[in-house]
């Protein structure tokens, strides 16, 4: 496990590398900031459409396998974009189209790396080593938005994309050396499903299918309910990037160097929560919706901020809740289902989170263009606090329990302490 984490690290440090410089890439080649756009859209439509199939190839081929070849081939790609961009040979169709492969391998790739991680672990440590997968995510983060500047600065825009090719043959490169506690479920151990074959249609014998994730997903309420509970603050909040940006350059007054401020505060309190979600042993869907609403209310109470300095007084404790919750939900989710069947879930999942990403942004913006930068982020603050309340009430009326009432009548005189009492 401590391998695999800092092989992660690695391979985190090296993806912010890239991804802090590519959209300045695309706008030097195109001068086009809807071009920009459109290779994000482009490199995530694979996980919008591809996502259950993607995982339905982890719940079949051996897992160390899988995640290693998906590892070489991102890595392979990313060599191919620095080499283009090396001799000036990157144009646009190119870019889309490697952008596209990357989404479409990232399928396969994300819940195969997700997965293997919990097998390297005892199942009772599994929401550590998502709690610590967590804090390795933040510290790359920090550590490649720092390297990118200086990367491009002295060696250019090639090397950030062939650094990141390296950090992926480093993960491909340790994966073979790593030993799970105890193997996935295989597939001859999985239970037959119970449906009835129809009339002249060959055996299905053991249901591996993708319908049979999406129909697991749909069947169980606590994944629906955490569905829910993510997509509304991914909607109404998480978008800092785009709201607090404005609200600081705006009616704060403050400049690039003030967001910047305001932007590492948010991965320091990212790094804290992953370390405190680590902490966390059986975490459930209750938790995970309480602390996304205190992370909304936290927001709409920072949407009112009159200073910089308040606004990063509240900035730091909304990153520890959210992370926590983040935390807290993907332990939920890969942990829920059967071994056979985890890899489909996070299939369903990476369709459905895809779907928040792409949505996110533009009503997050209409937003913003009615009520403004302030009125956006409380708004959406209490919009996410508000619905998950209201969820939550609606649930206690649905499972309260009935009054017991005795229809029956007893024989009492043949206990003589009670009929005496009486």
């Amino acid at each position: 496990m401590r391998w695999w984490s800092v092989a992660n690290l690695v391979s985190n440090a090296g993806t912010w590398m890239q991804l802090t410089v590519q959209n300045l890439l695309v706008l030097q080649i195109t001068g086009s900031a809807a071009t920009t756009g459109l290779s994000v859209s482009v490199q995530a439509a694979p996980a919008l459409l591809m996502s259950l199939a993607g995982g339905a190839a982890v719940d079949r081929w051996p897992r160390k396998l899988t995640a290693g070849v998906s590892q070489a081939l991102l890595g392979l790609v990313a060599f191919v974009t620095a080499v283009l961009v090396a001799v000036d040979q990157l144009n646009v169709p190119v870019l889309m189209v490697l952008a596209a492969v990357t989404g479409l391998i990232a399928t396969v790739d994300a819940p195969a790396c997700s997965l293997l991680g919990n097998d390297l672990v005892r199942t009772e440590d599994v929401p550590s080593a998502i709690g610590v997968g967590s804090l390795v995510s933040n510290a790359g983060r920090l550590a490649g938005t720092a390297l990118a500047g200086l990367t491009v600065g002295f060696f250019g825009t090639a090397a950030a994309y062939a650094a990141n090719g390296v950090s992926f043959l480093f993960v491909a490169s340790v994966i073979p050396f790593l030993r799970p506690v105890y193997k996935a479920a295989r597939r001859s151990e999985v239970p037959a499903p119970a449906i009835p074959a129809q009339r002249g249609s060959k055996s299905v014998g053991q249901d591996m299918t993708m319908r049979e994730g999406l129909a697991f997903f749909m069947r169980r309420p606590r994944l629906v309910a955490l569905a829910g509970v993510t997509g509304i603050s991914a909607v109404f909040g998480r978008n800092y990037s785009l709201t607090l940006a404005v609200l600081v350059t705006g009616p704060l007054a403050g400049g690039a160097g003030a967001f910047g401020t305001v932007s590492t505060v948010l991965a320091v309190g990212g790094i804290v929560g992953a370390v405190l979600g680590a902490r966390l042993r059986r975490p459930s869907v209750r938790l995970v919706g309480t602390l996304a609403a205190a992370g909304g209310l936290l927001q709409a109470v920072a949407g009112l901020s009159p200073s910089l300095v308040l606004l990063l007084v509240l900035v730091l404790p909304m990153a520890v809740v959210e992370s926590v919750s983040d935390t807290a939900g993907t332990t939920v989710l890969q942990t829920d289902p059967p071994a056979h069947l985890r890899g489909r879930v996070l299939g369903v999942w990476g369709s459905i989170r895809t779907a928040w990403g792409l949505a996110g942004p533009p009503a997050l913006g209409l937003l913003m263009e009615l009520a403004g930068a302030r009125g956006a982020l409380v708004a959406g603050g209490l919009i996410i606090a508000g619905s998950i309340g209201a969820g939550y009430v609606l649930r206690e009326r649905r499972t309260a329990k009935p009054v017991v009432v005795r229809t029956e009548e007893r024989d009492v005189s043949a206990r003589p302490g009670l009929s005496t009492a009486a």
